[in-house]
Formats: structure tokens, C-alpha cells, sequence
């Protein structure tokens, strides 16, 4: 089964449809409603389709424990607990009301990536239009069976998932009813090397399991989100920051506001330009076609005279007969008067138009 696009908000997403681009707040927020608050206006202002949140409580997806089992070993998070950070990154559930009010006022929208079912409760009592399942709840089928059974679209992204259990979140999502299910090719490095993202799988994807595919980019700009519309992404998932150094957890691998406004502008551009097989002449074309090469006369001749290599040539611009008329005409009788620098057309040699 392909299922050429989902519908989110009002907004179709999918072939045939420009790239639909997600502002990734996560917690970039850094303990602050109001940097939330802008942060969705400069989403809005950028060109952004939506802006995401994330909603869950440290005790909603992790333990309060320090054993080795629960300390972050390198990376960005080197040395602390999940619990610590997940303390610090995330969005205070009764924010949640007056960010989604927030978005909706400025015509943006808004919806969220849950992370247990009372996440879900609390988002659908927002009304959120759609669902996001993080890579790392991929393979958490109970979650992703209570999201489909809200009866919401829903997009899975697929970083450190294989083919079997990306086909087994499909198949969870579309068993408890999800309708509209869209998955993101991603790579859950923070940041993460564009050689890692492997954009080929993008087509692969597609093809091998039907779906609107996109991609959920951690790479540090652009290049690989807009390459990745070339391959039929359809979706662009990105994290945002109003300062790349304020020190949040994920503030260092997100887009800042210029940055992201590039990158809708970019991946429209890049879809644009894809536009469909087509050999015929196009509208920009029209006014440089009087440029081509085509045949002239450099000798005047009377109705009657042979046409010689001598009476002829290649040259520009473009108002005769092609050049490869050139074999066509060359011993043929002129059946008119001609003049030098003149066009050659075919009705001087006695051709129909």
C-alpha cells in the first residue's frame, strides 16, 4: 500500500506538496516560558509549517537513579544522570496550555512528541492535530498503539532502528488504526556527521514501506536537509534556538532564526526546481532562443541560383532554419530572391512551412 501524503492541520504533506518543515523546540526552552513564547515567533516569522514540543516528566521516562546503568558516558552529556537532564530539559506541563494558545494565535502550528500515555492524555486534551514518535520510542509499540488510537497522523522517526523494527512500528500503528503515518529517516547523534546520514536510504525507504518520508536532520546546517528533498523527502525536521551558545542542553546543534529561514526558503526552492521530466522549451527559455544558431544567407541570390557553401552559414541568431537543414539545402535552387544576411526559411527553397 502507498499512501502518498498525510494531512496535518489543514496542510497536505507529501509528493505533489512543498517540503513540510518542523521548528524542533526540545529544550531549547532552558527553563524559560518566555524564550518558549519567542522561539515560537521566530519559527513563525522563519516560514516554518509547525513547531514541536516535547512532553514528558523525568519520572515519566527515566529512573532517579546514579547506578552506572543511568550515567550519560560522552558526548554532550558526559557524566550526568538521565534523571538530571531530563530534570533540566523538560517543558513544565502547565506550559503546555498557553504555548499551544500562543502558536494558534499566531498561525502556527503546534503539537508534540509524548513519551508515555499520560502525555498523550494531556496533548489530546490540547487537541493536538498530530503526533510525533521519537527515535527513541520507536520501539515502544504500546505507545505508539495508544497515539494511533487517537485516531491523529502520526510520524515515527527511525534513528538507531533497523528495517524490521521500523516495519514493526508501522505495523503497531497501523493495527491500533492509524490512518495517516509518516516516518522520517534519521541518525540520533548530537550532532551528527552528514556522512552518517546515508540520504540514499531516503528512496529506499519510500519504496520499501509506502509511507511519506522525511528526514530528521542533527546535522550542524543545511546542506544535508536540502539535498535530502532531491531524494523525496517530504518533511524536514530540524532543532531551533534563538542562540546557538545559551547553553542548553540542545542549543549547540540547533538552527538559529536566520539559519532557519534559509532553510524554508531552501528546501521550497530545491522542490520547486525538481519539478517533473520535461524536455519542451520553458517560459524563461523564450526570449534566449533568438540566440541559437540557425542558417543565413551571405550572398544575395536570384530566384533560379544554386545554393552554395559559399551562399550560406552557421551563424547566430536564431531567426532561420535550423543547422541541420544545412545538408538539405546546399545544390537547391533558391525559388525566390534572396539577400545577403538574410534568414533562411524554408520557403525560399521551395519547402512548406
Amino acid at each position: 500500500m502507498t499512501q502518498p501524503w498525510i494531512e496535518i492541520d489543514g496542510r497536505r504533506i507529501g509528493e505533489g506538496h512543498a517540503p513540510y518543515v518542523i521548528a524542533e523546540l526540545s529544550a531549547n526552552h532552558n527553563g524559560k516560558l518566555e524564550t518558549a513564547m519567542r522561539i515560537i515567533e521566530e519559527a513563525k516569522k522563519a516560514g516554518a509549517d509547525a513547531v514541536k514540543l516535547q512532553t514528558y516528566r523525568p519520572d515519566t521516562i527515566t529512573l532517579d537513579c546514579d547506578t552506572d546503568d543511568f550515567k550519560i558516558k560522552g558526548g554532550l552529556w558526559d557524566g550526568r544522570t538521565l534523571y538530571e537532564l531530563y530534570e533540566e530539559a523538560h517543558m513544565p506541563w502547565e506550559w503546555h496550555q498557553p504555548l499551544f494558545e500562543h502558536a494558534r494565535k499566531l498561525g502556527i502550528t503546534i503539537f508534540s512528541s509524548p513519551f508515555d500515555p499520560t502525555a498523550v492524555d494531556l496533548l489530546e486534551e490540547l487537541g493536538a492535530p498530530a503526533y510525533k514518535i521519537a527515535s527513541f520510542e520507536a520501539v515502544d509499540l504500546p505507545l505508539i498503539e495508544y497515539v494511533a488510537k487517537t485516531g491523529k497522523p502520526m510520524i515515527i522517526s527511525t534513528g538507531m532502528a533497523d528495517a524490521d523494527e521500523i516495519q514493526e512500528a508501522i505495523d503497531a500503528a497501523h493495527d491500533a488504526g492509524c490512518k495517516q503515518l509518516a516516518i522520517l529517516h534519521c541518525v540520533s547523534g548530537y550532532p551528527a556527521p552528514p556522512e552518517d546520514y546515508n540520504l540514499h536510504t531516503i528512496p529506499d525507504m519510500r519504496e520499501r514501506f509506502g509511507l511519506v518520508t522525511g528526514l530528521s536532520d542533527h546535522t550542524i546546517d543545511n546542506t544535508t536537509a536540502i539535498a535530502s528533498v532531491a531524494l523525496g523527502a517530504s518533511l524536514i525536521e530540524k532543532h531551533f534556538t534563538l542562540d546557538r551558545n545559551g547553553g542548553g542542553p540542545d542549543d549547540s546543534f540547533s538552527l538559529e532564526p536566520s539559519e532557519l529561514a534559509a532553510l524554508c526558503r531552501d528546501v521550497k526552492t530545491a522542490w520547486q526546481a525538481l519539478g517533473q521530466v520535461d524536455y519542451g522549451r520553458k517560459s524563461s527559455e523564450q526570449g534566449s532562443a533568438q540566440f541559437r544558431r540557425s542558417l543565413y544567407f551571405v550572398k544575395s541570390l536570384k530566384a533560379g541560383d544554386l545554393i552554395t557553401k559559399d551562399a550560406v552559414r552557421i551563424v547566430r541568431p536564431g531567426y532561420g532554419v535550423p543547422p541541420s537543414f544545412l545538408n538539405k539545402i546546399l545544390g537547391v535552387k533558391v525559388v525566390k530572391d534572396v539577400r545577403a544576411c538574410s534568414p533562411v526559411h524554408k520557403a525560399d527553397v521551395g519547402i512548406a512551412e
